[in-house]
């Protein structure tokens, strides 16, 4: 892939960011929250039929439910997720590679976290923290996805919240469909 390629995919991944391409809604609840300047906070909260080990198995492979149209080379199986502290969330392909973020938690069965600004936001210069949560309450599993954001105001993250949150949403409807046995 040539540098204007890389280029002309970094732009067509900021409009879709901007555009914010989500699947149909499902039974999630969503919040944008703390939306400033400095930064912002999503959190997606969806309810799955798989046991909690199965969903905390399913993060660890982005590859099968992460969509394509958000990646650099077009192409979700180049992903992949260590399932460890310091393991990369990264993207590989012919001519190239990102590190999306760096897994800084895991707690087996309950979270992953990772550390990262992801897509055009690393050239904001920002900090994000995405944390999946597993959860299971009253003999229910739910995935918690939550998208922490922040710095500079001339960043203005306050503009780019919502369209993050589209994305951000779109991935964690993604991920309960794989882990429930649907195409995501």
């Amino acid at each position: 892939m040539s540098p204007l390629d890389i280029a002309n995919r970094m732009g067509a991944m900021a409009l879709s960011l901007v555009l914010g391409a989500a699947l149909p809604a499902s039974t999630a609840r969503a919040e944008t929250s703390m939306v400033s300047p400095n930064g912002f906070l999503v959190t997606h909260r969806i309810e799955v039929k798989a046991a909690p080990e199965q969903l905390f198995a399913a993060i660890g492979h982005p590859e099968r439910w992460w969509s394509g149209e958000h990646t650099f080379s077009g192409n979700a199986a180049n992903l992949s997720l260590g399932m460890a502290a310091g393991d990369c969330f990264c993207e590989r392909w012919d001519g190239g590679s990102v590190e999306h973020g760096r897994v800084i938690y895991v707690g087996r069965n309950q979270a992953v976290r990772v550390l990262g600004a992801f897509g055009p936001l690393q050239g904001l210069a920002v900090t994000g923290v995405m944390t999946f949560g597993v959860a299971a309450k009253e003999g229910k599993t739910f995935l918690q996805l939550t998208y922490r954001v922040s710095g500079n105001a001339d960043a203005g993250l306050d503009k780019l919240a919502g369209p993050v949150d589209a994305v951000i949403g779109e991935q964690a409807r993604r991920l309960a469909a794989f882990v429930d046995g649907a195409t995501p």
